[in-house]
């Protein structure tokens, strides 16, 4: 009685036993993508964002894409995802914490929720917690993602706006959490909207997700600057209201820095 109440009630069999599914539904496509040539699979991305253009939402879609990323990475990188690889994929999709083992490839992993959320043309993040890292990745991974016709970007603190905004723009952003953060900082104090650097956010994957989420936030990111002369202007604009009426004329002393 007790384990029949657990199938029923234990929400973490039935996710697996979801999850278990799509791994079954990629692996069944597995021959048909091996068929498609290298231009019929690069084809297939044109395809999904055309479908998702047209209505279909991502979910629908995540089989047949995790099928093309699966061959892909098989003839670009020489690595084939196992089944615990599709599986983890789909849950971080879902957008829930995939724990794996050092070993079970988890970088790999991540390439099939990427590549289906960039699918939408909305740009998606990778998170890392060093520059080295996401170095690393944005090299080998950017393989894939551009042999199945995604632009990739590497977001480092030696940037220029420009060089940040260019690397924001591509299909899949490689970064670290700090400079995520403070990008996202500056972007709030620019004057004008098109002085930010960051688009509008929409889809992440974190590597060392406790790591980040947890230990590194517990320290908070500030950007400090010069308090003193802002505080001053504040201090002029006040004295500047304060003398406003219907019938108020006033002159500024340059010299004195002074209203009058």
């Amino acid at each position: 009685m007790i384990g029949i109440l657990n199938k029923v009630f234990d929400p973490n069999k039935r996710e697996l036993k979801k999850l278990e599914k799509y791994a079954d539904q990629v692996e069944a496509l597995g021959p048909d993508m091996a068929k498609l040539s290298d231009d019929g699979i690069r084809q297939k991305t044109e395809e999904f964002k055309k479908r998702y253009q047209d209505g279909e939402p991502l979910d629908s879609l995540l089989v047949e894409a995790f099928a093309v990323v699966r061959e892909a990475a098989k003839r670009v990188l020489g690595l084939y995802p196992y089944r615990v690889q599709l599986m983890g994929g789909a849950s971080l999709h879902e957008g829930n914490i995939s724990e794996m083992k050092t070993g079970e490839g988890k970088t790999l992993t991540s390439t099939m929720p990427v590549y289906l959320n960039a699918l939408t043309g909305k740009g998606v993040h990778v998170v890392t917690v060093n520059e080295y890292l996401a170095s690393r990745d944005a090299e080998e991974m950017g393989k894939l993602y551009n042999f199945l016709g995604l632009t990739v970007g590497l977001n480092l603190n030696s940037l220029s706006k420009e060089e940040k905004r260019e690397a924001y723009e591509a299909d899949v952003t490689y970064s670290t959490n700090n400079e995520l953060g403070f990008d996202y900082l500056r972007d709030n104090m620019v004057l004008y909207k098109n002085q930010m650097v960051q688009r509008p956010l929409h889809f992440a994957v974190i590597d060392e997700v406790d790591s980040i989420l947890i230990d590194e936030a517990r320290t908070p990111l500030i950007i400090s600057g010069q308090a003193q002369k802002s505080t001053q202007l504040y201090m002029q604009a006040n004295a500047v209201v304060r003398l406003l009426s219907k019938d108020t004329d006033f002159t500024y002393d340059e010299k004195q820095k002074v209203f009058s």
